[in-house]
């Protein structure tokens, strides 16, 4: 990016609640039914069908709030926001206006080795709209006809919009990357935005370094992964940044990414709010919150991102990263967390063993089948059984990991994976004298040179002694007896 324009980017992400149904009506509100399979009167805007309010979306909107540091609102409406589009069958929406749940809100976004503070402008409830399925050719610009499936009308939203306060790319990838943790650790949406179920738009512009007007801004969306956000802003960035150096001047519009072409282009002029004619519903009554239930609510929150995260590091000792890689995946914090309970004294001395497998041999037998945590037999006992295994000299850590896909798939023991196989580690010093003996008589060059000074053949001895052994033998003793040996062969 030029160094003479600063970028100034804001967030609005719709985060699909995850409600059995829908917010004003009992159809389901599952992801992935057959085409119009969940819909009723009332989300597909029959004449004359009254929305009631789903409860647990009034209390899921509250408990985010509460984990983005919010003013819960003693008073709350819902408006329609008017606007024709095909897959929207009443012509409006059910949406917030001047009068949302949520507002003033925070959140601390960790960027390396530090953390910014991101505005939290507001969080609104509001229904989705249904989906367009454009046919023919990809992508809409190719389409032949588009057929309409209304199962998504009526899914319960929360839009939670920023403020204009970030600057690169990376911060905002940050910001969204964070505040899906968050809503996930609460329960309320599935961070899936491969599925759509969290979505973002970006608004983006840029200014002279050092001026505090905000330039005309465009409007990102149509972008479903981390990575499609953070690239679709640094194209748009440079793409307003050329622009003005040519002389062209910036229009207020909604912008697509293209994802397979790596930019963004023009999908229509942007609205403002009146535009949408926003007006209260008069289907729905005003909403009253005690102050009573959102304490009880903020008290009931879990353990957030942030908070774990901390934990991890001061109180177990855990480093930056490690504690970044575990908390960003609530299955594996909650795995982790349930081997420290169960290594009770054990707990800070085995903290980053733990750490080690789910990071490193775990995720990556999980990676190379494409499953999760939760698909497997694994559980919290076993791994610890396993790493107690190593401790004690039982098994070596070479041993433990040829075990680990068999435990992931079978759900059995390691003590039993290790009595049936003879799997013990070998520390018995006549039987390790043996193999070391045998390895020497086959190998009377490697045995020399070890004589003659070059003592590096010492590893390659090690490793055959390791391959007589099935691996089973004591490391730590075989280097010492092997140097023992070789020394009593020196003349």
């Amino acid at each position: 990016m030029s160094p003479r324009y600063e970028a100034v980017i804001g967030l609005e992400v719709h985060a699909e609640l995850l409600t059995e149904t829908k917010i004003f009506c009992a159809c389901r509100a599952e992801f992935g039914a057959s085409p119009n399979q969940h819909v009723c009167p009332v989300c597909s805007g029959m004449p004359g069908a009254l929305p009631v309010l789903n409860e647990k979306v009034l209390t899921y909107a509250m408990m985010a709030g509460c984990a983005l540091n919010c003013r819960i609102a003693e008073r709350s409406k819902f408006d329609r926001k008017n606007y024709f589009y095909p897959d929207l069958p009443k012509a409006y929406q059910i949406s917030q206006f001047d009068e949302p749940i949520c507002a003033g809100g925070w959140l601390d976004v960790p960027l390396g080795e530090e953390t910014r503070r991101i505005g939290i402008t507001r969080i609104h409830m509001e229904e989705d709209a249904g989906k367009l399925v454009h046919q023919g050719a990809a992508g809409l610009a190719g389409s032949t006809h588009s057929l309409l499936d209304l199962n998504r009308a009526g899914v319960p939203l929360l839009e939670i919009v920023s403020e204009p306060e970030m600057h690169t790319p990376e911060e905002a990838k940050a910001y969204i990357q964070e505040l899906r943790a968050i809503l996930v650790y609460l329960g309320i949406n599935d961070g899936r935005l491969e599925q759509g179920s969290l979505r973002c738009d970006a608004n983006v512009s840029i200014r002279p370094v050092g001026t505090s007007a905000l330039g005309t801004k465009t409007e990102i969306k149509n972008m479903n992964s981390f990575t499609a956000i953070e690239r679709a802003i640094r194209y748009e960035i440079q793409r307003q940044i050329d622009a003005l150096d040519f002389g062209e001047p910036i229009v207020q519009e909604t912008r697509l990414w293209n994802d397979e072409r790596q930019e963004t282009v023009r999908m229509r002029v942007k609205e403002g709010s009146s535009d949408y004619r926003y007006f209260p519903d008069p289907d729905l009554v005003p909403m009253v919150i005690p102050s009573a239930r959102v304490s009880e609510l903020a008290a009931q929150l879990p353990e957030l991102p942030a908070a774990k995260r901390t934990r991890y590091q001061e109180a177990l000792g855990l480093s930056r990263y490690d504690a970044a890689v575990l908390v960003a995946d609530r299955d594996l914090a909650a795995f982790f967390d349930a081997a420290i309970a169960l290594s009770g004294e054990q707990a800070a001395l085995r903290a980053k063993s733990l750490a080690n497998w789910l990071i490193g041999d775990i995720t990556a037998s999980l990676n190379a089948q494409k499953r999760q945590l939760s698909d497997t037999r694994l559980t919290p006992p076993q791994l610890v059984e396993l790493l107690a295994l190593i401790e004690s000299d039982v098994i070596s850590g070479k041993i433990a990991k040829s075990l680990l896909d068999e435990m992931m798939a079978n759900g059995l023991a390691p003590r039993e994976l290790v009595a049936q196989r003879g799997l013990s580690q070998i520390s018995d010093t006549g039987a390790l004298a043996e193999a070391i003996q045998a390895v020497l008589q086959a190998n009377p060059g490697q045995v020399q040179e070890y004589r003659a000074g070059k003592t590096k053949v010492l590893g390659f001895l090690v490793g055959q002694v390791m391959r007589a052994t099935q691996g089973r033998a004591k490391p730590d003793a075989v280097n010492r007896l092997l140097v023992t040996a070789l020394e009593a062969t020196d003349p």
